[in-house]
C-alpha cells in the first residue's frame, strides 16, 4: 500500500512515513525540472513507502538528487543510509554537528538502544545503516544549494536540536522547519485554526536559541511552513507568536515543578493539560480521551526534555 501523499503546489509533496500512525511524521518530495530531493526520510521502515512513491509516479532512482534531513533524530534521519542505498546518485545535505552520526551512526544506535531496548528499538527503527563520507555535504550556515536551478538555502536553527537546520525554498516562499517550528497534527484542526506546541524532546532544548531562529525563519515573511510532524502550514505570523508562547508556558512549567517529588510526572501532566485546554480553546473536533492518547508520547518526551534542560541550567 502505498503512504499517504499530499501534492501541493511549487512541486512540494508530503509523503506519510508512517510512523506510530499516519498523520504523525512526514517527508518531502522536491521537484525541479527532471531532478527530485527528499527533505527528511524518516526511518529505515519508511524507506520501502518513499521508493514506492517513486516507482508509482515513474521517477527513476537516479533522479533524486539530495536527501536532506533536518537533524539526526531518528524519526528524521533514521533511514538515511538505506534510502542512500537505493539513490544511485543522492548526496546526503546534513547538519555540520551532526554529519558524522550519518558516517558512523554507532552512537545513534547505543542512545536509542538504551532508551528503548533492542526489541522495540529495531521495531521503531528498523536498520540504521552508516553512509559514505564521499556522499556527504556539509550544511554550513547560509548555504545556497543549487537543486537544478531551484535555490535551497540551509541557515543553523538550533533551538530543538544543535545539528538542526532549516531550508528556505524561495519558489514556494517557504521553510522546511523540522522540529524548530514544533508539532501540529492535523486531527487537531478546528475552526478556530491548527493546534501548534513546542517539542522539546532530550536533550538539547535551548529557548534563547530558538527565539533567535523563530526571528530569522519569519525575516523574509514566508507564506508557508512545511513541519514534518505535520504538513504545510500558513498564517506564519500568527503561528509564530503560538509557538513563543508555547515555549513560555513550557519553561513557567518547568520552573515551577523542578522540585516535585514525582518531576516526570508531574511534568507531563501539567503540559498534557496545558495541551487539552489549548485544544478545547480552540474548538477541535476530537475528544479529550483521544487528545490524550495522540499526545501521550509526545507529552513524555516533551517532560524528559525539560527535566534535562532544568539539569543542566
Amino acid at each position: 500500500m502505498l503512504p499517504n501523499t499530499i501534492d501541493y503546489e511549487f512541486d512540494v509533496t508530503c509523503v506519510d512515513t508512517e510512523q506510530q500512525r499516519r498523520g504523525m511524521a512526514c517527508c518531502y518530495l522536491l521537484r525541479s525540472g527532471d531532478a527530485y530531493a527528499f527533505v527528511e526520510c524518516g526511518t529505515s521502515l519508511s524507506v520501502p513507502g518513499l521508493l514506492a512513491v517513486l516507482d508509482a509516479r515513474g521517477i527513476a532512482r537516479e533522479q533524486v538528487a539530495y536527501v536532506m534531513p533536518t537533524h539526526v533524530h531518528l524519526d528524521h534521519a533514521g533511514g538515511v543510509g538505506k534510502l542512500l542505498g537505493e539513490l544511485p546518485a543522492a548526496k546526503l545535505v546534513v547538519h555540520p554537528r551532526g554529519a558524522r552520526h550519518m558516517i558512523d551512526p554507532s552512537k545513534l544506535i547505543e542512545g536509542a538502544t538504551a532508551v528503548y531496548g533492542a526489541e522495540r528499538m529495531a521495531a521503531m527503527y528498523g536498520e540504521i545503516l552508516p553512509v559514505a563520507e564521499s556522499r556527504v555535504i556539509l550544511a554550513t550556515d547560509n548555504l545556497r544549494l543549487d537543486f537544478s536551478g531551484r535555490e535551497l538555502l540551509f541557515i543553523d536553527a538550533p533551538g530543538h536540536a544543535k545539528h538542526h537546520y532549516a531550508i528556505w525554498d524561495a519558489r514556494s516562499r517557504g521553510w522546511f522547519t523540522g522540529d524548530v517550528f514544533g508539532l501540529s497534527y492535523r486531527e487537531f484542526d478546528g475552526p478556530q485554526g491548527p493546534f501548534l506546541f513546542p517539542t522539546t524532546t532530550p536533550v538539547q532544548f535551548d529557548p534563547e536559541a530558538w527565539t533567535q531562529t523563530l526571528e530569522r525563519l519569519l525575516a523574509p515573511k514566508p507564506d508557508w511552513i512545511y513541519l514534518t510532524h505535520y504538513g504545510r502550514l500558513g498564517n506564519v505570523e500568527v503561528l509564530a507568536a503560538t509557538l513563543r508562547r508555547g515555549l513560555g508556558e513550557y519553561q513557567n512549567i518547568a520552573l515551577a515543578l523542578a522540585q516535585a517529588p514525582t518531576r516526570h510526572a508531574a511534568l507531563q501532566q501539567a503540559l498534557t493539560e496545558l495541551s487539552l485546554s489549548e485544544v478545547a480553546e480552540l474548538q477541535a473536533p476530537i475528544t479529550p480521551a483521544y487528545a490524550r492518547e495522540l499526545l501521550a508520547l509526545d507529552m513524555n518526551l516533551n517532560a524528559q526534555g525539560l527535566e534535562v534542560w532544568l539539569d543542566r541550567d
